[in-house]
C-alpha cells in the first residue's frame, strides 16, 4: 500500500517548451497510424454483391444479348446505367457515415492528459504527449502513451485491451515482480486503465512506438452494432423478401405455362421468339421482386442514424456507440448522478468549521489530495476532483501555498479515495513528525475519532443543517505515528483513535435549466432518480430543487445504498418501483439497481463521470458518461454529455423519439410504393396489357423512395411534441396496427386510379397502350408518391403538412429533386426510359390530380381526434 519510488533520483518538475519540441522532432506524434483500409474500388464494387442488383445484372446480360439479336440497346443500356446509379448512391452515403464515424476517432486523441512541464502539472492533449514526459496517473485515467513507472500508490491498471488480464499490480520498484504478468510491473502502457492507486510515469514510447501500436493495431478499428431497430427491420425486410420471391416466381410460372397452353408460338420451331416470351416474363417477376424487396432498410436506418450522431453532436451529444441515438427515445428511467449533471460542477467551500485549533489542518488538506491548481490567461483552474481542488483553492484564498506545503514535506504513504472506504489517507512528516491524514465522509471519519456523545450530536447537527442546504460535506482528521507505524494501511488499529480537525461544507449550485429539463422528461412519461454518493440529506433535497421530491413524496422513495443492499432481491425488486433518491450509493448498490429496473421492463439511461459509476454504464441499455468523466466511464459509455448537463439528455430524448418517427415515416412512405407497384405489375400482366413499369422505370422509383425518401425524411428536425408522449413499449411492433392499415389503404387506392387508368387507355385504343399513355401513367404514378411524401413527413401528427414546411429544407430539396428528375426522364429518357415528352397542360393535369392525395390527407388530420397530453409523473 506504500508510495512505491524508483531508486535512482528524477527530476520531478518534468520536460521544458524546448524539450517537448526536440523530443516530438525525434520521437514524432503520441498518434497511432490507422489501420489499412479496405480501397474504394473494393467498397465499390461490394455495392454489386447485393441479391438484388445480381439478379438485375442477369437480366441485363440476358436483354443485351436479344439487343444484339434486335438491335435495340437503349433499354439494356438504362438497365445498366440504372444499376450503376443505385450502386453508386449507396456507396456514397456509407462512405459518408464512415467518415462520420472517423470524426468521432479523431476526438479521441484530443482527450486532456495530466502531465509535469516547466514545473507545474497541467493538462495536455493526448496526441501532444512526447517521450520524456511526466505524467500523473489517477483512477479513471487512460494511459496515454508507454511509460515506466517513477511513483506508485496501490496502482492496478486494466490491461484487457492488451492482455486479456482485468487488473494488475504496478508497482515503482523494478525489483518488485507480480507473477504471470506479461509486462514488466513497474510499465504501464498506452490505453489500458487505471482502476485503483495513482503514480507518476515517464513517458518512453508513443504512437506507433507503443505496444499496443506494435501488436494491437486492431484496437483502433471501428466495428459495427447491429442494433435491435435494425434487427427488427431486418426481419421486416426478410419478412417481405419472401412474400416478394413467392409472388414473382408464382406470376413467372403462372403466365408462362398460360402463354404456353394458349400461344401458337410454342407449338412452332421459333426459340428465338419462345425466349423472348421467357425473357419477357423473367423481366417482369425481376420487377415484381424488385418492387416487393425493401432493399433500401438498412441504407435508410444507418444514414438516419448518421445524419442524427452528427445533428446531436452539435447539442453536445457526443454518439460514441450508433444505437444510443435511437435508444434514448425508448427510455423510461434516467438513473442520475448529482454532481455535474445536476449542479455546475463548481465546488467551493461555503464554510471550514475548524473543532480542533492548533492541528496542522493546512498541511492536511494540501498533503492528503491528488489535485493540482493550474493558472492560464490569469484565471486559476484545477486539475483533478472538484471536491479537492475547491479546497486547494480554500487554502489559496487564506494564503496558503499548497506547493510550498507538499515541498517542505514529506510524504511516505497514500491511500487513494475510494467508494467502499468513503475516505483518503496520508502518512507525511510535517516538522519532523510522522501524521497519518484522512479525509472523507464524515459519518465514516468520525467513527474512526475519539468523541464524546455530546460533540457527536453536535457535530451531527451542524452536518445535517449543511446538508438540508444540499451541500456536499467532508470530514478531516490525522493522528500522530511513531516510527514503526503505519508501514502498511492494513496494520491493525492503525485506523483508530485519531484527532477530528474541521468539518468542510462545499456547495455547488442546482444548473439552471436542469428544473426545466427535469419537469420535461416527467411529462414525457420518463422517471428520474438520483442515485448519489452524498448523504441521504443533500441527495433529497437536491431532489426537491429539480422538482422529484414533493411534500407528499412517501419516505420510502428515498433509500442509502447500504440499506439498499441488505433487502432481498424480491424486496427490492418492488421497492425501485417508487425509489427517486439513493444515497451513499456504491457501485455495486448502482448495477443492481439498474438490473432490477430493467427486469420490470424498463429501459434504463445511467449518468455517471466516475470510475465506480462504470459497471452501472456498461449495463444501462444507455450509459451517458460526462465529458468532465473519467476515461473509464467514458469507455463504458454509449454517449458522452460534452456539457455535463440534464439538458443534454432531456435533448438525447428528444432526438431519439424523433429519429424513430422519422424511420417509421420512411417505412410507411416506401411500403406504399411497394404495395402499389407490386398490385400494378400483376393487374398490368392479368389484362394483358404491356408492363406497366419498366425496370428502368422501377429503378427510378427505387432510388426515390430508397435514397431520396430517406434523405428527405431522416432530414425532417425533431418536434417538441414528442416529449408529450408516453415512451413505447420494447413489444411493441415497428408497424403499428393504424399504419398497417394506412399502408393498406393508401396502397389499394393508388392501385385502384392507377388500375383504372390502364383499364381506360387499353380500351380506348382496343386493347393496346402506347408509349404517351403509358409516360403519363409512369408520370401519375410518380406524382402520387410525390405528394404521399407531404403525408408521410406528418405521420402520427395532428399538424397540418405545411407547418413549419420552411424550415425541412431537407424534405424541400429531396421534392425538387424528384420534379426535376421526373421532367428529365419523361423530356429525354425516350427509349431508354420508354417515355415521350409531355406537355405543359398535361404536366398541369397530373400535378394538379394528384394533389388530392395530400389535400385529402390535410382533411384527415384536421378531423383527426387530438391526442392528450399526458399528466406529469
Amino acid at each position: 500500500m506504500s508510495i512505491e519510488t524508483t531508486l535512482e533520483k528524477f527530476d520531478k518538475a518534468g520536460l521544458t517548451d524546448e524539450q517537448v519540441v526536440l523530443s516530438r522532432n525525434e520521437h514524432g506524434a503520441n498518434i497511432l497510424t490507422p489501420p489499412k483500409r479496405v480501397s474504394l474500388w473494393a467498397l465499390y464494387i461490394d455495392k454489386y454483391r447485393d441479391p438484388i442488383i445480381q439478379i438485375l445484372i442477369v437480366a441485363a446480360a440476358v436483354s443485351l444479348i436479344f439487343s444484339f439479336i434486335n438491335g435495340e440497346f437503349l433499354e439494356t443500356l438504362g438497365i445498366f446505367l440504372a444499376i450503376i446509379l443505385a450502386t453508386t448512391i449507396g456507396f456514397y452515403f456509407e462512405r459518408d457515415a464512415a467518415r462520420k464515424f472517423d470524426v468521432l476517432t479523431t476526438l479521441g486523441e484530443e482527450q486532456l492528459v495530466k502531465v509535469r512541464r516547466n514545473g507545474d502539472t497541467t493538462t495536455v492533449a493526448r496526441k501532444d504527449v512526447v517521450v520524456g514526459d511526466l505524467i500523473v496517473i489517477e483512477v479513471g485515467d487512460e494511459i496515454p502513451a508507454d511509460a515506466t513507472l517513477l511513483q506508485s500508490a496501490d496502482l492496478q491498471i486494466d490491461e484487457s485491451t492488451l492482455t486479456g488480464e482485468p487488473i494488475i499490480n504496478k508497482h515503482a520498484s523494478p525489483n518488485v515482480h507480480e507473477e504471470e504478468a506479461t509486462y514488466p510491473t513497474n510499465m504501464v502502457l498506452r490505453s489500458t486503465m487505471v482502476m485503483n492507486g495513482s503514480g507518476l510515469a515517464r513517458v518512453v514510447a508513443v504512437g506507433d512506438g507503443t505496444e499496443i501500436g506494435k501488436v494491437a493495431r486492431k484496437a483502433t478499428e471501428l466495428t459495427a452494432v447491429k442494433t435491435p431497430l435494425n434487427q427488427q427491420l431486418d426481419r421486416l425486410a426478410k419478412l417481405i423478401s419472401k412474400v416478394g420471391f413467392s409472388v414473382a416466381i408464382t406470376a413467372f410460372s403462372v403466365f408462362l405455362v398460360h402463354d404456353i397452353l394458349t400461344n401458337e408460338l410454342w407449338q412452332s420451331n421459333n426459340y428465338i421468339g419462345m425466349a423472348e416470351v421467357v425473357l419477357h416474363y423473367f423481366m417482369m417477376a425481376v420487377t415484381l421482386l424488385v418492387m416487393a424487396v425493401p432493399e433500401g432498410l438498412p441504407m435508410a436506418v444507418t444514414l438516419s442514424l448518421a445524419l442524427n450522431m452528427r445533428r446531436m453532436l452539435k447539442s453536445n451529444n457526443l454518439v460514441r456507440k450508433l444505437h444510443a441515438c435511437e435508444t434514448m427515445g425508448a427510455v423510461t428511467v434516467i438513473c442520475t448522478d448529482k454532481t455535474g449533471t445536476l449542479t455546475e460542477n463548481k465546488m467551493q467551500v461555503a464554510e471550514m468549521r475548524v473543532l480542533t485549533p492548533d492541528t496542522p489542518l493546512t498541511n492536511a488538506i494540501a498533503l492528503n489530495s491528488t489535485a493540482n491548481l493550474e493558472t492560464k490567461n490569469g484565471a486559476t483552474t484545477g486539475i483533478g476532483n472538484p471536491t479537492e481542488v475547491a479546497l486547494l483553492l480554500w487554502l489559496q484564498a487564506n494564503n496558503h501555498n499548497y506547493r510550498e506545503l507538499r515541498k517542505t514535506e514529506c510524504m511516505e504513504n497514500q491511500l487513494p479515495f475510494s467508494t467502499e472506504r468513503k475516505y483518503m489517507a496520508t502518512i507525511a512528516r510535517v516538522n519532523g513528525q510522522r501524521l497519518l491524514f484522512i479525509k472523507g465522509a464524515p459519518e465514516t471519519v468520525m467513527a474512526l475519532c475519539n468523541l464524546s456523545n455530546e460533540e457527536q450530536e453536535a457535530n451531527a447537527q451542524l452536518l445535517r443543517g449543511y446538508q438540508n442546504k444540499a451541500m456536499r460535506t467532508l470530514a478531516f482528521a490525522y493522528k500522530p505515528l511513531n516510527n514503526n507505524e503505519g508501514k502498511a494501511f492494513s496494520e491493525p488499529n492503525l485506523m483508530q483513535g485519531f484527532t477530528l480537525q474541521a468539518l468542510a461544507a462545499i456547495s455547488d449550485p442546482i444548473r439552471k435549466d436542469v428544473p426545466t429539463a427535469v419537469k420535461e422528461c416527467l411529462n414525457a412519461g420518463i422517471e428520474v432518480k438520483i442515485v448519489t454518493g452524498d448523504t441521504a440529506a443533500t441527495a433529497i433535497e437536491i431532489a426537491r430543487q429539480i422538482g422529484i421530491w414533493q411534500k407528499e413524496t412517501p419516505l420510502e422513495a428515498q433509500i442509502t445504498g447500504p440499506d439498499f443492499a441488505e433487502l432481498s432481491d424480491d424486496t427490492a425488486y418492488e421497492r425501485v418501483k417508487v425509489l427517486r433518491v439513493m444515497s451513499r450509493a456504491r457501485p455495486t448498490d448502482k448495477q443492481r439497481l439498474v438490473n432490477l429496473l430493467q427486469q420490470r421492463g424498463e429501459v434504463v439511461a445511467v449518468t455517471g463521470d466516475g470510475t465506480n459509476d462504470a459497471p452501472a454504464l456498461n449495463h444501462a441499455h444507455v450509459g451517458l458518461s460526462l465529458g468532465s468523466g473519467t476515461n473509464v466511464a467514458k469507455e463504458a459509455s454509449d454517449m458522452t454529455l460534452l456539457d455535463d448537463s440534464f439538458g443534454s439528455i432531456e435533448r438525447a430524448v428528444m432526438w431519439g423519439r424523433s429519429l424513430y418517427n422519422n424511420i417509421r415515416r420512411f417505412l410507411f412512405f416506401q411500403l406504399v410504393v411497394n404495395l402499389t407497384a407490386l398490385l400494378l405489375v400483376l393487374g398490368g400482366a392479368i389484362i394483358g396489357t404491356q408492363m406497366p413499369l419498366t425496370v428502368t422505370q422501377i429503378l427510378w422509383v427505387n432510388l426515390i423512395m430508397d435514397t431520396f425518401a430517406a434523405m428527405a425524411l431522416a432530414s425532417l428536425p425533431p418536434t417538441r411534441e414528442v416529449m408529450s408522449e408516453r415512451p413505447r413499449k420494447q413489444s411493441e411492433p415497428i408497424i403499428s396496427p393504424s399504419m398497417a392499415k394506412g399502408i393498406i389503404f393508401c396502397g389499394l387506392v393508388f392501385f385502384a386510379i392507377l388500375f383504372a387508368m390502364l383499364i381506360y387507355f387499353s380500351n380506348e385504343r382496343g386493347g393496346d397502350v402506347d408509349t404517351h399513355q403509358l409516360t403519363i401513367f409512369f408520370t401519375t404514378f410518380v406524382m402520387l408518391q410525390f405528394w404521399n411524401l407531404f403525408n408521410a413527413k406528418t405521420l402520427n401528427s395532428h399538424h397540418s403538412t405545411f407547418r413549419r414546411l420552411y424550415a425541412d429544407r431537407g424534405l424541400l430539396l429531396v421534392l425538387l429533386l424528384i420534379v426535376a428528375g421526373q421532367w428529365l426522364i419523361v423530356t429525354f429518357g425516350g427509349r431508354m426510359f420508354r417515355t415521350v415528352p409531355l406537355s405543359l397542360a398535361e404536366w398541369g393535369c397530373i400535378i394538379g390530380a394528384t394533389s388530392v392525395v395530400m389535400w385529402a390527407g390535410e382533411v384527415w388530420r384536421w378531423f383527426k381526434p387530438k391526442p392528450q397530453s399526458q399528466p406529469s409523473v
